[in-house]
């Protein structure tokens, strides 16, 4: 039976296929006078000798020394029961007489798809269907799926905006918003505006000022889509009326929207063309955002932060400015209109800060007030007077969201701190100096969102602070952004980019790996997209496990799936490390060209810079997990280790091992990938992929 077929079978059908496909497990069930009796006929089956050390007798044993254990779930703070073996025995001996039906999901218009994607709840069988799969493991083992020709080869379904076809539909939807963008300014006046059109201006000419403005960052903002009515317009009224209804709601819960117009110019909104799947569930909301809005809380608890009080982390800060995990970083939000973004991510980890109010779109009232530079002092304090302190990442919100006079007084203030501590380090004994400031990154996504906004004057104020900084000790210079699909890489863009490269930073990407962005090839292809324009891969992040995030959340297992038949293409041995590094931060050779010629050199179609990690609350980042359990919906229940190759806070002695529970089943994920067209027979082994280990930090991360 295809595992496409599994995918939709009514309870009373998988029952029977357990019966036919798994007889051992099926005579054990009807055997057993209890749920023990049960358990220990399978203990003697998986310790028979032809089973012992293989991968599925050891998951099937796992998840036995776990069974009827509840475990404390880090990110609920809840106690979740583990009753696999229940379930199952409960299944195989219940009576299920009503031929219950799933719900297909395929054949969905293009438009209306990410709203539809399996955010319909689970269906009674993901539980047995994960299940069925881990016991045909036994004795059919599935190996991987994935030739290196078919990996590869996934790529080239992902164009970037470079792409003629792609920078035709751009180019359309920009004129089709020209008209709209006019009755915008005709609104405006004088006094009010910067951007407005005199009386005797012919159509002519007010086409030809949008043009001009077109490229001015703050025209994009000052024109940025605040409603979902107004949303609708932009996109040539292609929302459905279910997405409108809940855009709509989402305005009453005081979920902003928030959108440019060039950003809104990348989506599809005909019927035929390029798959926009990955930007558009970025400004589109999903059913469980909207109704969880209100009730969100922090993922990453050691962002709560409580004066006088350490947080989840064990760290005492100076309020909500500074946020802290690890000994050697701390993140600087500042109080500008960095606080804000170039738009609203609909996955964002910091939703529960929109959600309060800390961040939002009111860009006047965002403006630093008089008090900031005081505060920023007494910021700066933290990071001089701490012992261990050499990395200081600003964000927020977007770093660049600051105006370049914002950005100048935050960099006065870290090389003013930075001379300070090696200053005062002189007089310190050699057991006693604090760790200087090594590394300064800024946190922002408007390199795809806004990639006007790197202007000239932007550029200088990097450059000089690059050359004030390297003689204040500082070494690694930066731009830590977020592509999420090889969509975002356009001229505009790749532009940006070379511009930041030239003026001596690096540049970082960070992915969060989405169920659009999970499609094969997708992250591949973004990997060797990146590259060609001088970007390193950093992170590929799972998005945390809330219900709000239900309908984007990837399983861990396909993160691992991905990392093991994809992402292994662009591994490299230790002596190509060696030779990048060199190339990168000893000649310091401009990143673009370096990238690009090692990946020709070397025959590498991307190089696999970044880690696939979950962000555990207060811990950290790790991929160390082991399948203990599932929810009865079929959700699996994971035990995480922290990532032992990196330097942790002292909290990690008190919480060890910590248990996560999944917000989706690999059933329902798979159904989705389904609707969205995928061939999910390329993906059948990912049911194996029930343990993991943190993949080491890649040396050009490293500091000294």
């Amino acid at each position: 039976m295809k595992q496409k077929d599994i995918l939709y079978l009514t309870p009373k059908q998988l029952k029977d296929a357990y019966k036919k496909q798994l007889p051992n497990l099926w005579k054990f069930a009807q055997e057993s006078a209890s749920l023990e009796s049960f358990k220990e006929a399978i203990t003697n089956y998986i310790s028979r000798p032809e089973y012992q050390e293989t991968a599925a007798s050891k998951t099937m044993h796992r998840l036995l020394s776990h069974d009827s254990k509840p475990v404390f779930d880090l990110s609920t703070e809840q106690q979740v029961a583990i009753d696999t073996f229940a379930h199952i025995y409960h299944f195989l001996t219940s009576n299920i007489t009503e031929d219950q039906t799933s719900e297909t999901i395929t054949n969905y218009h293009p438009h209306t798809r990410m709203e539809k994607l399996a955010s319909a709840d689970n269906t009674a069988t993901d539980l047995f269907i994960d299940f069925f799969f881990q016991w045909m493991q036994l004795d059919y083992p599935v190996e991987n799926t994935l030739t290196k020709g078919q990996a590869l080869g996934a790529m080239k379904r992902w164009p970037t905006s470079m792409n003629c076809e792609v920078e035709t539909i751009c180019k359309q939807n920009k004129a089709r918003m020209i008209p709209l963008l006019i009755a915008k300014v005709a609104k405006r006046t004088p006094g009010n505006s910067k951007y407005y059109f005199t009386k005797d201006m012919s159509e002519a000419e007010k086409v030809i000022s949008i043009e001009n403005w077109w490229n001015d960052y703050l025209f994009q903002l000052a024109m940025a889509i605040r409603s979902p009515e107004e949303l609708n317009l932009f996109l040539g009224h292609s929302l459905s009326k279910e997405m409108m209804n809940l855009l709509l709601l989402a305005k009453e819960k005081g979920i902003p929207t928030f959108a440019t117009p060039y950003y809104l110019t990348l989506l599809n909104t005909g019927m035929d063309g390029y798959d926009d799947s990955s930007v558009r569930s970025y400004i589109l909301y999903t059913r469980e955002l909207v109704e969880t809005f209100g009730e969100i809380r922090a993922w990453e608890k050691e962002d709560i932060v409580e004066a006088g009080k350490p947080n989840a982390a064990g760290w005492i800060l100076p309020g909500h400015n500074i946020h802290r995990r690890y000994p050697e970083v701390a993140i600087l939000i500042p109080d500008t209109v960095g606080r804000a973004c170039g738009g609203l991510c609909a996955s964002c980890q910091r939703m529960y800060d929109f959600q309060s109010g800390r961040l939002n779109f009111n860009l006047k009232d965002l403006q630093p007030k008089e008090t900031w530079a005081e505060k920023l002092t007494r910021l700066m304090d933290f990071y001089e007077k701490d012992p261990q302190l050499k990395d200081i990442l600003i964000t927020g919100g977007d770093a660049l969201m600051s105006s370049n006079r914002s950005l100048k007084e935050i960099f006065d203030a870290v090389i003013n701190m930075a001379e300070r501590k090696r200053e005062a380090n002189k007089s310190r004994s050699k057991g006693e100096k604090y760790a200087e400031m090594k590394r300064v990154r800024l946190g922002s996504r408007l390199l795809a969102y806004l990639p006007m906004r790197i202007d000239k004057e932007l550029i200088e104020t990097l450059r000089n602070f690059r050359i004030r900084g390297e003689k204040a000790g500082i070494e690694r210079f930066v731009i830590q952004t977020h592509f999420q699909s090889p969509l975002e890489i356009t001229p505009q863009a790749a532009e940006a980019v070379r511009m930041i490269l030239d003026a001596g930073w690096y540049i970082t990407n960070q992915l969060v790996y989405t169920v659009a962005a999970s499609r094969l090839g997708h992250t591949t292809q973004l990997r060797h997209e990146l590259n060609k324009i001088g970007i390193l891969t950093y992170y590929t992040f799972s998005v945390k496990g809330f219900r709000e995030n239900h309908a984007v959340f990837t399983p861990i297992a396909r993160s691992m799936h991905e990392q093991k038949q994809e992402k292994v293409y662009g591994k490299l041995e230790e002596r190509e490390k060696s030779d990048l590094f060199n190339r990168l931060y000893i000649e310091k050779e401009n990143p673009r060209i370096a990238l690009n010629s090692f990946m020709q050199e070397f025959n590498v179609p991307f190089l696999a810079t970044d880690r696939n990690v979950l962000n555990l609350p207060a811990i950290g980042k790790s991929m160390t997990f082991k399948l203990i359990g599932y929810k009865a919906s079929g959700e699996r229940i994971l035990e995480f280790d922290h990532d032992h190759t990196r330097l942790h806070s002292p909290i990690i002695n008190q919480l060890g091992k910590v248990n996560i529970t999944e917000n989706k089943s690999l059933s329902a994920y798979l159904r989705q990938l389904d609707g969205m067209g995928e061939d999910i027979s390329l993906y059948e082994d990912i049911w194996q992929y029930n343990e993991g280990a943190t993949e080491k930090v890649f040396e050009l991360y490293k500091l000294g």
